[in-house]
């Protein structure tokens, strides 16, 4: 059995997962992988929509299987090829390929990280689970900035998407703590990070 780890980091966009993952690899032992480039295309078949327009919170957007799949990859052989999605064109633009070999434990973090944590038991990962815990409004305000420097999409469905994302919340919160999450600050976050690492 491979004694690389996998830590799940879940939380709304905006709290910051992917800082968590890049603060955590710069000592070296820790690789980061974004669970939002298991996104599906934008005209895969029976993709979800709200009001006229994919819903891209519905776990229904996301390609679990291929996700699971590659994270045991990762974390038995140390390699993997991991899609390449861009968000402003709503698909995947190649692939890359993604080496954990030197790397004890692996981050994997994203908005569906929740819902990944009971497949990754399932399929006898090792993996623990952490809910990043910070301000709702700080994360409305990070999430919203980000999205609009990077031209995710137009700026009435940026603003639209994060008012239902701040007003649903607590209840992400609550269910991701019924599945297993341990909610924790950026500082614990990367406290455990660094004893997981140790401990791997």
């Amino acid at each position: 059995m491979t004694s690389r780890r996998l830590l799940l980091v879940a939380g709304p966009s905006g709290c910051g997962k992917s800082r968590l993952g890049r603060l955590g690899a710069r000592d070296g032992g820790v690789a980061s992988l974004s669970l939002d480039e298991f996104y599906r295309d934008a005209d895969h078949p029976g993709l979800p929509r709200t009001l006229g327009i994919v819903d891209w919170d519905d776990i229904a957007s996301w390609d679990l299987d291929l996700a699971i799949a590659t994270v045991r990859e990762l974390l038995a052989v140390g390699r993997a090829e991991v899609p390449v999605y861009d968000i402003s064109l709503s698909r995947r633009v190649s692939t890359r390929m993604v080496d954990v070999s030197d790397s004890s434990v692996v981050v994997a973090e994203g908005i569906f990280a929740a819902e990944t944590l009971a497949a990754a038991r399932a399929a006898d990962l090792r993996v623990e689970a952490l809910w990043l815990d910070r301000s709702r409004s700080m994360n409305f305000a990070r999430r919203l900035a980000r999205d609009l420097r990077e031209r995710r999409k137009a700026p009435v469905v940026l603003v639209r998407r994060g008012i239902a994302l701040y007003r649903d919340e607590p209840a992400l919160r609550r269910s991701a703590v019924d599945a297993g999450f341990e909610p924790v600050s950026m500082t614990t976050a990367l406290q455990r990070l660094q004893s997981i690492r140790y401990e791997a």
